[in-house]
């Protein structure tokens, strides 16, 4: 199955980046050995439309057409905060029930539209704080990662 990340806002040259690009770089290496390969990150340029709610339906339109039929994980702050047992639970059990492809949306400055909440498959929270998009990108990251690790047995995740 295919991993992608589809996030609002680009991430500049810096230390964040270079974490993040860590935690896909041995996603991207451990993934293929247990069926989940990394397919990248499409970023998109946040809407510039004066309203609220205009800006999220464009980004909106944006992740429908890079979504294609995959199944859609979306991190908002309404959210669920799961473990990360559970999250590579989600992810195994969709691999294994023959999905070929999960895309995980970071909105942007306003978040998720009403109707992609509504068809995601699943809405993710990191927790209860709101969390600037270049650490929820690395914090996606290495929880990706990790998923890998839980379901291969890795020792890398020691609960």
């Amino acid at each position: 199955m295919r991993l992608s990340v589809h996030a609002v806002g680009r991430m500049k040259t810096g230390p964040e980046r270079e974490l993040a690009d860590r935690y896909f770089g041995r996603l991207a290496k451990a993934g293929p050995s247990i069926g989940l390969e990394f397919a990248g990150v499409a970023e998109i340029s946040e809407s510039r439309a004066r309203g609220t709610d205009e800006r999220r339906r464009e980004e909106a339109a944006s992740l429908e057409g890079h979504r294609g039929d995959a199944a859609l994980f979306l991190l908002d702050e309404r959210g669920r905060n799961l473990t990360s047992e559970e999250i590579s639970g989600r992810i195994g059990d969709l691999r294994d029930g023959g999905r070929r492809h999960l895309v995980f949306a970071i909105g942007g400055p306003d978040g998720h539209d009403e109707a992609s909440r509504a068809s995601a498959d699943l809405v993710l929270s990191f927790g209860a704080q709101t969390w600037p998009h270049q650490l929820a990108r690395v914090m996606l990251a290495e929880q990706l990662y990790r998923a890998v690790t839980i379901l291969s047995g890795h020792p890398y995740h020691r609960a």
